[in-house]
């Protein structure tokens, strides 16, 4: 609780320092007029320009990571840098001498900067976030071509800013109420995110929607080339930085983006394991199996298992990420369950197996709030589904079971199986198969019992080495019994 206060305590502070100097300066002496055409012209077009490519970057990121809070990331500040790219290209007296864009376009990239930020903080079980993330790929590309396009229409047409009446004060603060209530909302559902579990990219977007609030006061409230009015402008390039800055700390790892693009056209399944495993999964996965110790190395061998699988069944290069990450963090719902239970030896009681199979909603909950995507999260809520329906959270039935979670569930059986766990020792390779045989019907899609049975058949040596040399993730040694 002290820690959370802390978290508050300076997320406060650091929104009240810049606008309480805004305020102070305006009424002193200090804040004279810096008239700076040339400075603004050059300073804000090149750095905002600079931001645009870094954003754009950040778009390419998240289409390589499946992660569609971070493509709404993006878009956020690929508008926001491309309308103040044009800020500073139209400064009256160089490239032009109409004096409403400048002042509309510095207004309308906080605005659309907004609701793009407001869609990241949406849970991705939303129809529209759904809808949106099944065009993930076109996303980055075709916003940019209709920023590009509204850009040049304005530069060619700049009179019609006239019908914005963004430079009236009441539509000014009428911009300013919709930034405060899309941005306040962002806040408050990044920092809830935050507080639960501590990945630096959300606390990063609650300082950048802080700062976009504090931004527009200023752009509403100030006097153009004023002292006072520039600090809008510091700003919102502080937005910017501390969101690239939440996603180099949270996503990217050592290899390069060549790399990784090479890895995604090996069929070494460990290699895609390793290019998919971001910051933030890597962390779930090890808090999860620090709680666990029975299952150490259990998410890691489970997407091994299903990719190979997926392989087996033809699976799309898509779908085959996704089964990667969505098997990677399928337990990761087991953070909520208490350790008596989890690690208890002997048999559950009906209580206890309650608590136990609301695992998948409670990993389903988490995820869609940090922007798994909706194959990843049907792998998490869905993968103790039964073909016949008896199976939970849902008691889905056959094909109503999404099939990378069908695909999972015969790798999180058969890893189950092989492994020891508190309540029996390890089966071997054997008596694992003839019960996933004997459940084919049942318990599993016969189609995937019988790509498995392939799969083991045709590559009896790679069941033999993952059992032998499973690969764990390096736990610290204090967690591991």
């Amino acid at each position: 609780m002290r820690q959370n206060i802390g978290v508050y305590t300076r997320f406060i502070l650091c929104m009240l320092l810049p606008l309480a100097g805004y305020f102070v300066l305006r009424g002193t002496a200090l804040d004279k007029s810096i008239n700076a055409p040339h400075e603004h012209f050059y300073i804000v077009s090149l750095v905002s320009a600079l931001s645009l490519m870094l954003a754009i970057a950040v778009g390419f990121v998240a289409i390589s990571l499946r992660n569609i809070k971070i493509s709404f990331l993006s878009l956020s500040y690929v508008s926001l840098t491309a309308l103040f790219t044009l800020h500073g290209l139209s400064t009256p007296g160089f490239l032009m001498e109409h004096t409403g864009i400048a002042a509309s376009a510095a207004q309308l990239s906080v605005m659309i900067a907004a609701v793009w930020l407001w869609l990241s903080s949406v849970s991705v079980d939303q129809p529209l976030i759904k809808w949106l993330a099944d065009w993930q790929r076109f996303l980055l590309p075709g916003w940019s071509a209709l920023l590009l396009v509204f850009c040049l229409v304005l530069w060619y047409h700049p009179n019609l800013t006239h019908y914005f009446h963004l430079k009236e004060t009441a539509m000014r603060w009428i911009a300013s109420v919709f930034i405060f209530l899309l941005n306040g909302w962002t806040v408050y559902r990044y920092m809830r995110t935050y507080l639960s579990s501590r990945f630096p990219l959300q606390l990063s977007i609650v300082y950048s929607s802080g700062w976009m609030i504090v931004a527009q006061v200023i752009i509403a409230s100030g006097h153009s080339w004023h002292l006072s009015w520039w600090l809008y402008h510091f700003l919102l390039l502080a937005s910017v930085i501390v969101m690239v800055m939440g996603i180099v700390s949270q996503y990217v790892s050592s290899k390069s983006i060549t790399a990784s693009i090479k890895l995604m056209f090996r069929a070494n399944p460990r290699d895609w394991i390793n290019t998919y495993m971001s910051t933030s999964v890597r962390e779930l996965v090890m808090t999860t199996e620090a709680r666990d110790s029975y299952t150490a190395g259990h998410n890691y061998r489970v997407a091994l298992y299903a990719l190979k699988l997926g392989e087996e069944l033809s699976l799309t290069s898509a779908e085959l990420r996704a089964i990667a990450q969505g098997g990677l963090v399928h337990d990761v719902g087991k953070l909520r369950i208490p350790d008596t239970i989890l690690n208890k030896p002997g048999k559950l009681t009906p209580e206890e197996r309650n608590i136990i199979e609301v695992h998948p909603v409670s990993g389903y909950d988490l995820c869609k709030r940090l922007g798994f995507m909706p194959e990843e999260l049907s792998v998490i809520r869905s993968h103790h589904e039964k073909w016949d329906g008896s199976g939970y959270p849902d008691q889905l039935a056959g094909e109503q079971i999404p099939l990378l979670a069908r695909v999972t569930a015969v790798a999180d059986v058969y890893d189950a199986l092989t492994s020891s766990r508190s309540y029996r020792k390890a089966m071997s390779h054997e008596a694992a198969m003839e019960i996933i045989l004997k459940e084919s019907g049942s318990h599993f899609d016969p189609s995937c019992v019988e790509a498995w049975e392939r799969l083991v058949k045709e590559q009896p040596g790679f069941f033999e080495e993952t059992i032998r040399n499973s690969p764990h993730l390096k736990l610290d040694k204090r967690h591991v019994r």
